[in-house]
């Protein structure tokens, strides 16, 4: 039949080629090196399963790799499609596990030990520092893992990852495949997930997800809507050749364009059961009907179980012989009702039909039923066994047996780097703590520790209010508790505090409360960790004899306790205050040591907070080579250690993408600045974007940039360091494409949000310097146009900006009380740009500026010795301007610094200069010689007639010349077109 397409299974595909020729589009470009992902939308039995076979089928010598999600309530297995797909990689083996212990979590042999909230737990520091939101260590090892070996599987040959009924994923499936389809790229490799769209009501928690995904430029979103009537009736013509018309005609009609439904009421046609029903229930429930007693009775209880259920598990809680089963399954697979899965067990033949067979069931028959599952799994046990147990306890109300369970389903959930599936479960338990008596509650387990293990649990999966909460509550129910394990209850109030800005007065409160408790007990590790998060507070709040005095005695105590993690966190506090102290030898020693302490106590998030400030401690002395190396092997531990994405490992990636770009390594830079792409860590994101930008504006990718600093802006709220990076990135963009006056705005704007931190010192200085430089720009350009007002308030509203920058330079910094090189170097541009303001500027200052970045910024020192060749050829020093302009040539080349690059081929042009032996430069210059002549006389008022009498050409080769020119510059009349060419600096003034 024309337009129909039959699947393996002999089912009919109707009036889906266009859909079918999109997916196999995107998986011929897989294939060819662009990585896609389609996400496959529609409603319960449209055809989605039967489109990705047909796909699959066609897939050639692709590796095709499939997971299905099921209903959280029927399994405790979170990254469920992700373990099948792994499952299948290492029958094909294709996985060495040796070699990738980060995907222990999603390999059912290799269970984790389960997880706890303190010390060295899979949730990474034992405290976050700084006011970033807590990330879960585990489960970023696990992304980078999956991400790697689908990126090693895809460049042996075309992979094509297939993940179904989206809908109903768990956050951890969620949030990986947002991080993977984030980072699609040059992978051979296509994603395809399908998800019922009539499932998701508004707060499902896939909606946003969806909303997200559909902007990444690898994603399409492909609908699969219900057959038009002509196609529905073609559909059921075609899977039954002995239908009467009316009932053909019948059967389309009330299949809604549904081929599911569609295929049910054929199959109810021709058993001459008599009248078609109207619900689809009614058709599923028809089919099951058709089976003997004993089929139907299993069927039933297979429902219990969920979308498929195990042949022992089934065989356990029906209670009959293995020949009796066998023989019930064999007529429900042979009616079509049950398949035979991958697993060796049997699964529903479409989930629809399993929710038909188990909304039927009476409420009595399916508790007994879910109770008989609780007994089978608790002694049965194996991985994700105590969230089903938890599942089925609480649906057959054992509340005791639920209690235990869901608390045991969270520690293994936290184990295997789900950290969202452990807050749901520790949830779960609170709600039903109350309603267990205490004698059959889980031993050892009391409502504190609920509540400490919930408030860990909700920040490393990205809910840090609710972490506060979490924590708040724990600190109201500590009666009866010894004073150590009130104190880590306060001490994890304070650190849950610590992400949230605004909290501090509360902050200190409660670590000072964790004190109180443990003050006139002996060393433990409790009390040295008190100590330690207290030291860090204080000093974060320029309490530095106080911050000093705390951490001392944090050493002391993990030294006397053995709690060397504590004793290294307290070294670096030490080193930061020795740095305040302008102590630069002691700062160092005391760094370094925090570093080596940390290692010979395996507490890396310590380790990597210790390397992070001694990096930032070389860059801070004009070391930017040193801070690059030490940054290097910092974000290279992270990731030897899989914290690549926790805390200090996002601050030492940001970090080295600084310093490759102030040392010029710029490929490495953006190499860098590649984000996750995690919801969850949406922040990270934005902050490593925000450092891309400097290489970006660098090298002139200015629509990339322009868009990157626009939608950036929305995330200012979010860090403060985004603002100040991107404040300066986007005023340094505007002053490349000729918009100083965007320029001057977006500094007014960033300088106002610098204020808000710490941070704001340095960048205050460097946002002065550009804006100055906007305003010198705007100066230039009024000269230009003898607008003698506008160049006052240039001057005016540029010398504000250079006094300001001053005032901020006074100041100091809040680490080292004084500016580092880099704080002098923008200071002395700040002066540099404001000898602009008024003429050429001033050549002692810009040689004063290029010298001050002299310690290794060499992008800066380029830019700086550009304006210096101008200001030396304005005095007439040509010799000097050759050099310093062969300088910043050398260095703009080897960057790939196209702004720059064009910057100083016009200079050089204009002083006849050369400064490399390449061809024209016709890129720089968009006029050809003769429409410059043009041009240039047109500037002195001459007529078109004047002109080619000048030029010995006719007047209307000269309208022709003008035209060009005016196309050239966006202008649509000779004065506009002069005034362009002036204000982007193609024109000098007539003499």
């Amino acid at each position: 039949m024309p337009g129909v397409a039959r699947l393996g299974s002999g089912i009919p595909l109707v009036a889906r080629s266009r859909e079918m020729a999109r997916l196999r589009a995107a998986l011929d470009d897989a294939a060819r090196g662009t990585a896609g992902a389609v996400l496959l939308a529609g409603d319960a039995g449209v055809g989605k399963s039967r489109l990705v076979d047909e796909l699959t089928a066609a897939a050639g010598d692709a590796l095709v790799l499939t997971g299905r999600c099921l209903d959280v309530g029927e399994t405790g297995l979170p990254y469920l499609p992700f373990t099948e797909a792994l499952g299948q990689v290492r029958e094909a083996g294709l996985l060495d596990v040796a070699a990738r212990p980060a995907l222990a979590p999603l390999i059912p042999e290799l269970a984790l030990p389960a997880a706890h909230e303190g010390g060295r737990s899979v949730s990474g520091a034992p405290h976050p520092v700084g006011r970033r939101s807590e990330q879960d260590v585990g489960q970023l090892r696990l992304f980078d893992a999956v991400h790697g070996l689908l990126g090693d599987l895809a460049g042996e040959r075309p992979v094509l990852l297939v993940l179904e009924d989206l809908h109903w994923a768990d956050a951890s499936t969620r949030h990986l495949l947002s991080f993977l389809l984030s980072r699609l790229r040059a992978q051979r490799l296509l994603v395809v997930a399908t998800y019922r769209s009539d499932d998701l009501h508004r707060s499902h928690p896939l909606r946003p997800l969806l909303a997200e995904l559909v902007r990444l430029p690898a994603v399409q979103r492909l609908d699969l809507t219900p057959l038009s009537a002509i196609d529905a009736r073609s559909f059921v013509a075609a899977l039954s050749d002995d239908l009467p018309d009316d009932v053909v005609l019948e059967v389309a009609e009330r299949s809604d364009g549904n081929p599911f439904f569609a295929e049910e009421l054929i199959a109810f046609a021709t058993s001459g059961a008599g009248h078609v029903p109207w619900t689809l229930a009614e058709v599923l429930l028809a089919r099951v009907e058709r089976l003997g007693p004993e089929a139907q009775r299993v069927v039933r209880i297979a429902s219990v179980a969920g979308r498929s259920v195990r042949h022992g598990l089934l065989r356990d809680v029906a209670a009959v012989d293995d020949v009796a089963l066998d023989t019930a399954l064999r007529e429900a697979v042979q009616h079509h009702v049950l398949l035979v899965d991958r697993a060796g067990g049997y699964a529903f033949r479409h989930a629809l039909l399993r929710e038909a067979v188990y909304g039927d069931l009476l409420p009595g028959e399916r508790a007994r039923l879910h109770s008989a599952y609780a007994d089978r799994t608790a002694a049965g046990g194996g991985r994700g066994a105590a969230a089903a147990l938890a599942h089925h306890s609480l649906e057959s109300h054992d509340l005791p047996r639920a209690l235990r369970a869901s608390v045991e389903a969270a520690q293994e959930a936290q184990a295997a780097g789900a950290p969202a599936e452990a807050l749901r479960h520790l949830e779960r338990a609170q709600e039903l703590w109350p309603a267990v008596p205490e004698a059959d509650r889980p031993p050892g387990v009391s409502e504190l520790v609920l509540l400490r293990r919930a408030s860990w649990a909700a920040g490393t999966s990205g809910h840090p209010e609710r972490a506060v909460a979490f924590a708040r509550t724990g600190t109201t129910v500590l009666d009866g508790v010894d004073p150590e394990t009130a104190a880590e209850m306060w001490r994890r109030f304070a650190q849950a505090l610590q992400v949230l800005d605004g909290t501090e007065d509360e902050e200190f409160r409660a670590i000072e409360e964790a004190w109180r408790l443990v003050c006139d007990r002996p060393a433990s590790p409790a009390r040295a960790w008190v100590l330690a998060v207290w030291a860090a507070a204080l000093r974060h709040d320029r309490e530095y004899a106080r911050a000093r005095e705390r951490a001392g005695l944090a050493v002391a105590d993990g030294r006397a306790a053995g709690a060397e993690a504590a004793v290294a966190d307290a070294l670096t506090t030490l080193g930061l205050l020795d740095e305040a102290a302008g102590e630069v030898s002691p700062a160092r020693e005391h760094l370094t040591a925090a570093v080596a302490c940390a290692m010979e106590a395996d507490a890396v998030s310590t380790e990597l907070r210790a390397r992070y400030f001694l990096g930032v401690h070389h860059y801070d002395l004009g070391e930017p080579a040193e801070a690059a190396r030490v940054f290097d092997e910092g974000v290279a531990r992270a990731r030897a250690t899989g914290l690549t994405w926790s805390s200090f490992g996002v601050e030492l990636r940001i970090l080295q993408v600084l310093t490759k770009y102030c040392t010029g390594a710029w490929d490495d830079a953006a190499t860098a600045a590649e984000p996750p792409g995690l919801r969850v860590s949406s922040t990270v994101s934005a902050r490593l974007a925000a450092a891309g930008t400097h290489v970006a504006v660098g090298r002139g990718e200015f629509e990339q940039a322009e868009r990157m600093i626009r939608e950036l802006r929305a995330d200012w709220h979010r860090d403060l360091q985004i603002a100040l990076i991107t404040g300066g990135t986007g005023a340094e963009l505007a002053l490349w494409r000729g918009k100083p006056e965007l320029a001057v705005e977006r500094v007014a704007d960033a300088v106002q949000w610098s204020r808000q931190g710490d941070e704001w010192f340095l960048a205050g200085i460097r946002l002065a310097a550009l804006g100055v430089a906007g305003h010198a720009d705007l100066a230039v350009r009024a000269r230009r146009r003898r607008d003698r007002a506008a160049e006052e308030a240039a001057v005016r509203a540029g010398r504000e900006l250079a006094g300001y920058a001053r005032t901020t330079a006074d100041l100091g910094t809040p680490r080292t009380g004084e500016l580092g090189p880099e704080g002098r170097a923008w200071l002395a541009r700040a002066a540099a740009e404001e000898s602009r303001l008024t003429g050429p500027g001033d050549p002692a200052l810009w040689r004063r500026a290029a010298d001050g970045f002299d310690f290794g910024a060499v992008f800066e020192q380029a830019v700086c010795r550009w304006r210096l060749a101008e200001a030396l050829l304005a005095a007439d020093l040509r010799d000097e301007a050759v050099t310093a302009l062969r300088q910043a040539g050398a260095v703009a080349d080897r960057l790939g610094a196209a702004p720059l690059r064009e910057a100083l081929d016009l200079v050089a042009r204009r002083a006849r200069v050369a400064l490399r032996d390449t061809g024209p430069r016709d890129r720089v210059d968009p006029f050809t010689p003769r429409e410059r002549s043009v041009l240039e006389l047109v500037a002195r008022g001459r007529t078109n007639r004047q002109v080619g009498e000048e030029l010995y050409i006719s007047e209307k080769t000269v309208s022709v010349h003008l035209s060009r020119i005016m196309a050239k510059l966006g202008a649509s009349r000779r004065a506009e077109a002069v005034a362009n060419a002036f204000d982007r600096g193609l024109l000098d003034l007539p003499d």
